[in-house]
């Protein structure tokens, strides 16, 4: 019998190349949120892939982009501290796409990182022909000949209809080290619940808003506390919730007219919640403005950066 590997790797590339759906697709469960806006993860989310011969633990991290905020140094930071310290580094590129100045700033940035295994990753294969995934892996091939990397491999993938999926984890888990299972059986993620759960109130806040809003929403969950007053077989857990903006225009458009938007969003993560956590909730919704919170050090950290 081969030996047990086990080992982290992480996906970097820029903002909504697929990591978060991949990494999802690879855990086989929702851990980390997802949304057609640029920029939606914010933290290095671990989702943890079990195997009778391996445990792999994949890092989902923010997309690397040219920072705007002080949100973005932060976020870019994250990238750098994680892809230091795994194993593996898998390098997310969309089929969509073309390869471009992004894609070769990060490669150069992962290149610095020589003794460590690095993997190409065409992802989205799903929405193009077979003729552009050729051009766009051969494209792939030349970016690290350009930057100087080896790909270990260099993989089409699509993680919504599961092509290669199983194969891509092969190819990481290949590069793993030998050694013991990190986390016990069936657990999928390290991430705390308070974390889980904001995120799940994000993802449904970012859902049908303008473009320029994603960025400038944070969410913080208060409190997550049992009902007293409720019988052991019929529980209820009190979840309160403010979602965080930078100014009172922006407050508006999350709580749309008459409180439509904010209904919505409601009503779509305590459905996320409830599965999340297993149980009934009471969500309790609210929208603060923290102006100008992604530029300023002291709200930054109070929100979690």
């Amino acid at each position: 019998m081969s030996e047990h590997r086990s080992g982290f790797a992480c996906f970097v590339g820029r903002p909504n190349t697929g990591k978060s759906t991949l990494t999802n697709a690879l855990v086989g469960e929702k851990i980390a949120i997802t949304s057609s806006r640029p920029q939606t993860t914010r933290h290095a989310i671990r989702g943890i892939v079990h195997r009778a011969d391996a445990q792999l633990v994949l890092v989902d991290t923010p997309g690397v982009h040219r920072p705007r905020t002080l949100l973005g140094e932060r976020l870019n930071a994250v990238v750098r501290e994680t892809w230091a310290e795994v194993d593996v580094i898998a390098m997310c590129v969309p089929a969509d796409e073309i390869i471009g100045p992004g894609d070769h700033f990060i490669a150069k940035q992962i290149a610095t990182s020589r003794r460590k295994p690095m993997l190409a990753i065409l992802t989205k294969v799903d929405k193009v022909t077979r003729d552009v995934v050729a051009e766009r892996l051969m494209q792939l091939a030349k970016l690290g000949e350009d930057e100087g990397i080896a790909w270990t491999d260099i993989v089409p993938v699509s993680a919504v209809d599961g092509s290669q999926v199983d194969l891509l984890a092969d190819l990481l888990v290949a590069q793993l080290p030998p050694g013991p299972a990190l986390y016990p059986d069936g657990e999928l993620t390290d991430e705390p619940e308070l974390i889980l759960v904001a995120e799940l109130v994000r993802e449904a806040a970012l859902e049908g808003v303008y473009d320029e809003l994603p960025h400038s929403i944070a969410v913080v969950v208060e409190e997550i506390t049992p009902r007293e007053d409720r019988p052991a077989d019929r529980p209820l857990l009190d979840v309160r919730v403010n979602i965080y903006v930078e100014r009172d225009s922006q407050k508006a458009i999350v709580i749309g007219p008459g409180g439509q938007r904010l209904q919505a969003v409601g009503t779509q993560a305590r459905k996320q919640i409830e599965a999340l956590l297993g149980t009934p909730i009471y969500l309790d919704v609210r929208v603060k403005v923290a102006k100008d919170w992604q530029r300023d050090p002291k709200q930054l950290r109070r929100l979690g950066f």
